[in-house]
C-alpha cells in the first residue's frame, strides 16, 4: 500500500495517526483521577491514618519490575497530586519508552500520607496501560520488517477507549476507528441484515455514509472478497481466513483496496499472517486480554 493510500484512508478516520500526544484535557484527567480517588475513599485511609503521623514526609520511586513499555504517566502524577499539592515528581522514562526490569520510572516526593493514599490508584492507570502498550510493542516487533501494521478494535473498556487507544499508540500500534461514526464496517450481522447481498450494503451504505468516509467489509471466503471489490469497498477485512486463502485474497485485491487480516490473531502467528502481504492485521486482544506490567512503588 502506497504511502499516499495510507494517509488518504487515515484523514478519512479509519485508522488514527494522532501521535503521542495525551488524550485527554487537563480537566478531563483531573476528573477522571478524582472518581478514581473518591472510589477508593483514599480521604479516609484509615490503615495510613493509624500508623503514619501526618507530617511525615517521604521519598520513593516508580519502578518497573520487568521489561515494558510505559504509559500512563499523567493519570499516576495527577493521583498524586490531588492528594498532596506540594508533592514533587521526575519523570524518569516519559510514556512510550521501552524499560528494563528494576528501571526507576518516577522519583516522587512529598507527604508520606498522601504517597501511600494514592499509590495503588495510580498504579492502577499506569500498569493497565503499560500493559497494553507493551503487549502491542510485542506484536510489533514480531512483524518488524514485512511492510504489514498492527491495529486495534473497539473492544475497550467503556470510558477509557481514548486511554486504551493512546497506549497502543505508545507501543506503536495503530488505532483502527475510534468509534461508529469513523468508518462503515459491514460485518456479518449486517450481511444477514440485506439478505447477505454485499453489492446492496455497500450501495446502501455509500448513500447514506458522509463524504469521504470510507466503507469496509468483513469476508469469511474469497468468494465474498471478489463481491466485495466489485462493489468498491476501500477495505477488505478478511475473517478468521487462513494462509493459504489470506496470500489467495491479496492476490485477488491487487491493491485494488486496503487488506486487513482478522481473528484469532496470535503472538506466535501474527508474523506469518504478516508475510502473506495483508496491510493491516487488528488485534483485539491488545485491549482486552492485555495483563497489567508489573510495576511497583518503593518507598526508601
Amino acid at each position: 500500500m502506497t504511502h499516499r493510500r495510507e494517509t488518504e484512508l487515515a484523514a478519512h478516520g479509519f485508522y488514527w495517526e494522532e501521535g503521542l500526544h495525551f488524550p485527554l484535557t487537563k480537566k478531563e484527567t483531573a476528573a477522571l483521577v478524582a472518581y478514581a480517588l473518591e472510589e477508593d475513599d483514599t480521604r479516609h485511609d484509615i490503615t495510613t491514618a493509624a500508623t503514619v503521623v501526618s507530617d511525615r514526609r517521604a521519598r520513593c520511586r516508580l519502578v518497573a519490575r520487568r521489561q515494558g513499555v510505559i504509559a500512563g504517566l499523567a493519570l499516576a502524577s495527577e493521583a498524586f497530586a490531588q492528594l498532596d499539592k506540594a508533592v514533587t515528581i521526575r519523570i524518569e522514562h516519559d510514556d512510550a519508552t521501552r524499560v528494563e526490569s528494576a528501571m526507576p520510572v518516577m522519583f516522587l516526593s512529598g507527604h508520606a500520607r498522601g504517597l501511600l493514599s494514592a499509590e495503588r490508584v495510580a498504579l492502577n492507570f499506569v500498569q493497565r496501560l503499560s500493559g497494553i502498550a507493551t503487549l502491542t510493542a510485542q506484536y510489533v516487533q514480531a512483524i518488524a520488517g514485512t511492510g504489514a501494521h498492527i491495529l486495534d478494535t473497539r473492544k475497550t473498556i467503556p470510558g477509557w477507549r481514548r486511554l486504551e487507544k493512546y497506549a497502543v499508540r505508545c507501543g506503536g500500534g495503530l488505532n483502527h476507528r475510534m468509534n461508529l461514526s469513523s468508518g462503515v464496517m459491514i460485518k456479518d450481522n449486517h450481511l444477514a441484515a440485506a439478505d447477505g447481498d454485499i453489492m446492496l450494503a455497500v450501495k446502501r451504505a455509500r448513500a447514506v455514509a458522509p463524504m469521504g468516509i470510507k466503507i469496509e467489509v468483513e469476508c469469511d471466503n474469497l468468494d465474498q472478497v471478489s463481491v466485495a471489490i466489485a462493489a468498491g469497498a476501500d477495505v477488505i477485512m478478511l475473517d478468521n481466513m487462513g494462509l493459504m486463502d489470506l496470500r489467495e485474497a491479496v492476490k485477488l485485491v491487487d491493491r485494488r483496496a486496503v487488506t486487513e487480516a482478522s481473528g484469532g490473531v496470535k503472538l506466535d502467528t501474527v508474523r506469518l499472517i504478516a508475510e502473506t502481504g495483508v496491510d493491516w492485521i487488528s488485534v483485539g486482544a491488545l485491549t482486552h486480554s492485555a495483563p497489567a506490567l508489573d510495576l511497583a512503588l518503593d518507598f526508601d
